[in-house]
């Protein structure tokens, strides 16, 4: 009985160093998340508002072809995922990667990873990586992300890969965040307005030419797009790892009452059988 009560103090005394762990990386997922989540929220117009000039651009001219713009090349695709560094964020890693294999089951595709666990999947399920390059989600900063867009479109436009797609997990709130693939280039959206409204005259004239311009916005638009999902990202997986810690912690508490309880019935017992055991050597003489 002795042996078991000692089982059971060691055991609450870890299950009580876990929850400090638990609770102070809750505590620091929740300092960081509202400097993420403003982030976040401050780079959605940027990329938006590029977006809409791309769009003016292909309505308002209807004599340019550009290489985004038009029909792929190849349907081989390229998918920039972006996951975490680290674990402990609930399912945030593996949620990403279940809807990447559902968009790209049956597709021949490349993969540019951004973040640890895209590297370590990638790795495990021995897909060919664009570059290695952007492994640290957290050191990724905004030229990084014009680099990788830069790349990108040179192998687009060299026919290596024909689609772009972004797979990362957008931020709705604390307790809710969606993983999702979001097709990027080619914009095939802007050709259909563009065929919709032939015979428009042009609004607004293009300096050396609207399809230089157009073709000269896309990398910065693609780059606005990495960079907003990064954001998007980083606030999403600090929510998430906050709800995991925050469950933990509970989980850990309500694992220490029922521990406590255990050891108080057991030390109970053995004063019981003591005393029983005294009692009964006494009425013995």
């Amino acid at each position: 009985m002795a042996a078991n009560m000692k089982s059971v103090k060691l055991r609450i005394k870890s299950v009580q160093n876990t929850m400090q762990i638990t609770k102070a990386m809750e505590l620091v997922a929740s300092s960081k998340l509202r400097r993420a989540k403003e982030r976040a929220e401050t780079c959605r117009p940027y990329f938006n508002g590029l977006y809409q000039t791309l769009q003016d651009i292909a309505e308002q001219n209807t004599d340019f072809s550009s290489v985004y713009a038009g029909e792929a090349k190849s349907q081989k695709y390229c998918y920039v995922v972006v996951a975490g560094d680290r674990g402990l964020a609930g399912g945030y890693n593996a949620n990403l990667f279940k809807t990447l294999e559902a968009k790209s089951h049956g597709k021949e595709f490349v993969v540019l990873p951004i973040g640890k666990k895209a590297v370590e999947y990638c790795h495990r399920k021995n897909i060919d990586c664009v570059t290695e390059d952007f492994a640290e989600i957290a050191q990724v900063s905004v030229s990084d992300c014009f680099v990788m867009a830069n790349l990108l479109c040179k192998e687009f436009r060299a026919g290596i890969f024909g689609h772009i797609e972004l797979c990362y997990t957008t931020f709705i709130s604390v307790l809710t965040q969606h993983p999702d693939v979001v097709p990027i280039i080619p914009l095939i959206d802007l050709t259909k307005n563009r065929e919709a409204s032939k015979g428009t005259r042009n609004i607004i004239l293009y300096e050396p030419s609207a399809q230089e311009v157009f073709d000269a916005i896309v990398p910065e638009y693609l780059a606005g797009q990495i960079y907003g999902s990064v954001c998007e990202s980083v606030a999403s997986e600090l929510a998430a790892r906050r709800t995991a810690m925050d469950a933990a912690t509970k989980n850990a508490g309500e694992m220490i009452d029922q521990l406590n309880l255990y050891y108080n019935q057991a030390r109970q017992a053995s004063i019981t059988q003591e005393i029983t055991e005294i009692v009964s050597g006494g009425d013995s003489r």
